[in-house]
C-alpha cells in the first residue's frame, strides 16, 4: 500500500516562480523598504492563487527579506547595514580566495563577460547589471577550483544582490565597477596571486563602504523629513 502524502496546493515550481518575481522587485527597488505587500494584491498582479504567494511569502520572511506588518500582510525589510557589513566580510574573504586560487592556474577569463557588463551598464537596467556582475564572480568561483567557495557564497547571495540593486539605483560609478572587474580579470591572467585577491578584496570594500554611505543618507533625509 502506497504511503499517505499529503496533498500539495501548488506546485514548487510556481511557488519559486513568484517567490522569484517578489523578490526582483524587492532587489530591484520597485518594492522600497517598508512598503506594505498585500497577499491579494499579489496574486492578482501575478495571476495566481494566493496559496503560491502565501507559500513564496513566508519564504522571503524565513530569508529576511519582509516582515510582517501591523495588521495584515507583510512589509519589505529594511536594509541592515551592519548585517550587510558582516555579509560583505565574509564575501570578500571568499573572493580573494577565489581570486588568487583563479591566479594560480592562470584562468583566462572570457572577454565578453566584460563587455556584457559594460553593455548592460549602458543600458541602465538594473536587473541586467546585477546578473552581469553575478556572472563574472561566478567566473572567478570556478576558476578556482574549489566547489565549495560558490556554495558559501550563495548562501548570501540575495542580499548581496539586494544590496547591489540599492547602490546601482542612484550610483554615479557604474562603469567603474567594469574597470575594477576588468583589473581583476588581467591580474589572474597573469598569474599574479597577490594583486588578484588585494583587488577584488577592495572591490567588495568599496561596495560596502558605499552602500553604508547610501543608507546613512537615506537615513539622515527620512530624519530632515520627520522634523519639516
Amino acid at each position: 500500500m502506497p504511503p499517505q502524502l499529503i496533498k500539495i496546493e501548488s506546485t514548487p515550481d510556481l511557488v519559486d516562480q513568484v517567490y522569484r518575481s517578489l523578490l526582483d522587485a524587492i532587489s530591484e527597488g520597485a518594492m522600497a523598504p517598508g512598503e506594505r505587500i498585500m497577499q491579494e494584491d499579489i496574486a492578482e498582479q501575478l495571476a495566481v492563487s494566493r496559496q503560491p504567494v502565501l507559500q513564496a511569502l513566508r519564504l522571503l520572511k524565513k530569508d529576511g527579506f519582509v516582515l510582517d506588518a501591523p495588521g495584515r500582510g507583510v512589509l519589505v525589510a529594511p536594509l541592515d547595514v551592519d548585517r550587510l557589513a558582516q555579509i560583505y566580510q565574509v564575501r570578500s574573504a571568499l573572493d580573494g580566495l577565489a581570486a588568487r586560487l583563479a591566479a594560480r592556474n592562470r584562468y583566462k577569463m572570457d572577454p565578453r563577460l566584460i563587455s556584457q557588463g559594460r553593455a548592460a551598464t549602458r543600458s541602465h537596467k538594473i536587473k541586467a547589471m546585477m546578473a552581469a556582475d553575478a556572472q563574472f564572480h561566478a567566473a572567478i568561483y570556478a576558476a578556482s577550483g574549489n566547489p565549495l567557495i560558490a556554495q558559501s557564497a550563495q548562501l548570501h547571495w540575495q542580499h548581496i544582490r539586494r544590496a547591489m540593486g540599492a547602490v546601482l539605483q542612484v550610483s554615479t560609478m557604474r562603469e567603474s565597477i567594469w574597470d575594477e572587474h576588468e583589473a581583476i580579470a588581467q591580474a589572474i591572467s597573469a598569474g599574479d596571486e597577490d594583486r588578484a585577491e588585494t583587488l577584488i578584496r577592495q572591490h567588495g570594500e568599496d561596495a560596502n563602504r558605499n552602500l553604508a554611505s547610501l543608507l546613512s543618507s537615506a537615513l539622515n533625509q527620512k530624519k530632515t523629513g520627520d522634523k519639516a
